[in-house]
């Protein structure tokens, strides 16, 4: 299969995440009432939990699928960011794969620490109701 027919299916099933994503959002914001009174509520069978927990499969869904879009696109982005970064005296040199690779690994890394540290903080920030 070629690279171009792998890029369209991968951004169909982007687009088809996307939409089911905001779909599912809109339910969970707009038809359902605000969660602490939405215990007995159902919608064609799911709960307000089962339909909080579709939401975040979704936007599990969505990330792995984003994050393979870049994966896919890394020499296009590197190629990019590179020519914006480096001055127009300097004549370009050519970085090999292994090291573009690096660098991607290096800045999911990067993102991977900074979402978990804000979870941190988020976790040991919470306040349980006043008694």
């Amino acid at each position: 299969m070629s690279r171009t027919i792998v890029n369209f299916w991968l951004d169909v099933l982007l687009l088809l995440i996307f939409v089911s994503l905001v779909w599912v959002s809109l339910i969970v914001r707009f038809v359902f009432p605000p969660a602490l009174r939405a215990a007995q509520w159902s919608l064609w069978g799911m709960g307000y939990e089962q339909w909080i927990n579709a939401q975040f499969a979704m936007t599990a869904a969505m990330a792995a699928a984003v994050l393979l879009h870049l994966m896919l696109h890394w020499s296009w982005i590197w190629g990019v960011v590179s020519s914006r970064m480096s001055s127009k005296d300097v004549k370009k040199s050519r970085t090999d794969e292994g090291t573009k690779t690096l660098w991607g690994v290096g800045l999911l890394i990067l993102v991977l620490h900074v979402l978990g540290f804000a979870m941190a903080l988020a976790l040991l920030s919470i306040r349980g109701p006043a008694v």
